[in-house]
């Protein structure tokens, strides 16, 4: 008898789409795509790592995760946003909340949030830092990290010195720590790696923002004109930084204040294992230094949320959620160096316990930046255009401040 393979093969072939076709949306194939950065591009495998787990428990939705360079990061993101072509979910900061929400850009995850199992394990405070002024929650809290003081163990040893707590104590260790090549073993020696390039506002802001507030009419206080004038001293007046301070970004001060060029420099826990790696016990941290009176350091967040746009917004929570949950953000934080967000991740955190306490020390007075729209660009141009312009002694401090002032009032 002889069959007839091909009608059978159709029939099959229809039964299988016309399944296909009835299957519900969320047990159909769905792709994230998801923005993040690291600094150092073999962290991209922990990453992987994460992927697959998630992939593994979620076997309907594909991550497509991009890790995108820190320097052109927020650049690159909000073109996207303005061209209509935003991720579905990116790692993001609160200081740009304000612009984000006032370009209709980001989705509120309050409703998720409040039947999120694994809310409780969030660390106290996280998600009221991150709500927004409308009531609503759109941030993810991911990893966090507050600016502390490095410091060369070894170098401070050597001249008989303490790590300083204030202003007046810190100029006076950056001079004795300021020294030419022939009293330093062939290599001048700086007592501070001044950051004057994009990024340095959190160094900056220990010293004037503990004494103004950075809105409009206090910043162009006579207190607060002289504190930036006592900043831009330290490499105009007293020489302490090196002459490189108005271009040097991150990398410059990390690898001067490694190789033992600079004896002073602020940072973050994310550095700490390098640092650590580098440099053994020649290498601890301390809270920022008061000055005039008051304390402030850079409380630096970041966090996933999701785009309007985004047309897999069910699949995004599941990530976001994942993210921030237990060992995966321990994970996460593997590859960034920073602090995770649970509460049962604490204990088990691998940067050295010195480098954990001046960051838990430093929370007291840690702040963010003002939570409105024109934070953004302060961070991006405003401030390291008018703070290069100040250190090379192109506009006064008085100027500088009028400049931030200005862009503060606008609207």
């Amino acid at each position: 008898m002889q069959i007839h393979r091909r009608p059978l093969l159709s029939v099959v072939a229809a039964a299988v789409g016309a399944l296909a076709f009835a299957m519900p949306a969320s047990a159909q194939q769905q792709t994230v795509n998801f923005w993040y950065h690291v600094d150092n591009a073999e962290n991209t495998k922990l990453m992987d790592e994460l992927v697959k787990s998630f992939e593994a428990k979620n076997p309907t939705i594909k991550i497509k995760a991009e890790n995108i360079p820190w320097n052109n990061y927020f650049d690159k993101l909000f073109i996207s946003i303005a061209g209509g072509q935003a991720p579905d979910v990116a790692v993001t900061r609160l200081a740009l909340q304000p612009q984000l929400l006032e370009m209709n850009a980001i989705e509120p995850i309050t409703k998720q949030l409040a039947t999120w199992p694994a809310k409780a394990d969030l660390a106290p405070n996280l998600l009221d830092i991150n709500k927004a002024a409308d009531g609503e929650y759109y941030y993810m809290p991911l990893q966090y990290v507050a600016i502390y003081l490095y410091y060369r163990a070894d170098l401070f040893a050597k001249v008989n010195l303490k790590p300083p707590t204030t202003c007046e104590e810190f100029l006076d260790a950056a001079k004795k720590l300021t020294l030419p090549a022939s009293a330093n073993g062939g290599t001048e020696l700086y007592g501070f790696g001044m950051r004057g390039s994009k990024g340095g506002h959190d160094n900056w802001g220990p010293f004037v923002l503990s004494q103004a507030e950075l809105k409009p009419g206090a910043i162009t206080s006579p207190k607060a004109v002289a504190a930036n004038q006592w900043y831009i001293d330290l490499l105009r007046k007293h020489k302490v930084a090196p002459p490189s301070a108005p271009n040097d970004g991150f990398n410059e001060i990390i690898s001067a204040f490694k190789s033992g060029r600079t004896a002073m420099i602020f940072h973050h826990i994310g550095s700490a294992k390098a640092m650590a790696d580098a440099l053994g016990d020649k290498v601890s941290a301390v809270p920022v230094p008061s000055c005039g009176g008051g304390r402030w350091t850079y409380f630096g967040d970041e966090s996933t949320t999701m785009f309007k746009t985004s047309k897999v917004k069910e699949a995004s929570w599941k990530w976001m959620s994942f993210l921030s949950e237990g060992d995966n953000n321990l994970k996460f934080n593997e590859a960034t160096g920073q602090l995770t967000v649970t509460r049962s991740g604490s204990a088990k955190v691998p940067q050295p316990a010195r480098f954990v306490k001046a960051t838990m020390d430093s929370l007291a007075f840690a702040k963010p930046l003002p939570l409105v729209p024109q934070t953004a660009d302060f961070v991006s141009s405003v401030w390291p255009t008018t703070m290069q312009r100040a250190l090379n002694g192109e506009i006064t401090s008085a100027q500088m401040m009028g400049e931030i002032d200005k862009h503060f009032s606008s609207k």
